[in-house]
């Protein structure tokens, strides 16, 4: 009997992981905290399945403690006496409100198994939705940025939970960083939207991000060779011309090498 802690990703339905949505279908009963993690839940279980749990949205730590406590009472008996999901956006080990309950369950029923269903993050999925490359050796620092701060430092950050677009936008730019924003990105509530412009996302939105980039940064990939090969490769293709299959399987048939096993040890032995 266990109580799971399940990612389900950025907010698509279809972006929950094949193992995230097995325990939800197996559970007993799969509690959310909030409204939108209950509306991607329910496209996997039936709402009858579906326990709601109520946290304060306020800064003040001992109503939150007295929130988690209620919570990890409600969650514990039901998890020693069956299988319990508690449904987090992102990953549940990542800026998630599981990392409370889970702490609490630990302090005060100890007796409870967990397990933890990674899912995936706004930390993964900005790279897609941004059209961003992050190569193999390369620095990245994750950082909040609620409220207008700007935090600078790192040639490359993903900043979370961006508030007030502009001011963290002026703070980024000073330290010569460009930055690209992203708000709701793989989420099928409200409107996705990516832009370098800060006026274009000046409403506050807890679910928007940035990817900043010092603008003076060289990024040397081995890869890149390839891309100078093709074009000098294609310049000597009949003067630059496109040269059709048909052109080139005659040119094989000619060197006696048709097949394309000109390349391979000079052909036919």
């Amino acid at each position: 009997m266990t109580l799971s802690g399940v990612g389900l990703g950025p907010g698509e339905a279809d972006l929950v992981t094949v193992r995230g949505k097995r325990v939800l279908e197996n559970a007993d009963v799969v509690y959310s905290p909030g409204r939108l993690s209950r509306t991607v839940a329910l496209e996997h279980v039936d709402e009858s399945k579906i326990g709601d749990l109520e946290f304060p949205m306020t800064r003040d730590e001992e109503k939150l403690r007295a929130a988690w406590k209620e919570a990890a009472a409600e969650i514990a008996p039901n998890a020693r006496d069956g299988d319990v999901a508690f449904v987090t956006l992102g990953d549940p080990n990542v800026y998630s409100t599981f990392g409370h309950l889970r702490r609490t369950i630990d302090a005060f029923h100890p007796d409870v198994d967990l397990e933890i269903v990674p899912g995936v993050s706004a930390v993964t999925a900005f790279a897609t939705a941004l059209g961003v490359e992050i190569e193999a050796g390369a620095g990245l620092s994750l950082r909040e940025a609620a409220g207008g701060h700007s935090p600078t430092g790192p040639d490359r950050m993903i900043l979370f939970k961006v508030t007030d677009a502009p001011a963290t936008h002026e703070g980024l730019a000073e330290a010569n960083y460009e930055v690209t924003y992203g708000r709701r990105l793989f989420m099928e509530q409200g409107e996705t939207l990516v832009t370098d412009d800060p006026a274009a996302i000046d409403q506050r939105d807890y679910y928007t991000l940035a990817y900043a980039e010092k603008a003076d940064l060289q990024v040397e990939r081995a890869t890149a060779a390839f891309e100078t090969d093709r074009t000098e490769s294609e310049a000597r293709s009949d003067g630059g011309r496109e040269v059709s299959d048909d052109e080139r399987a005659a040119t094989e048939r000619a060197n006696g090498c048709e097949g394309g096993d000109c390349g391979h040890g000079g052909g036919h032995r």
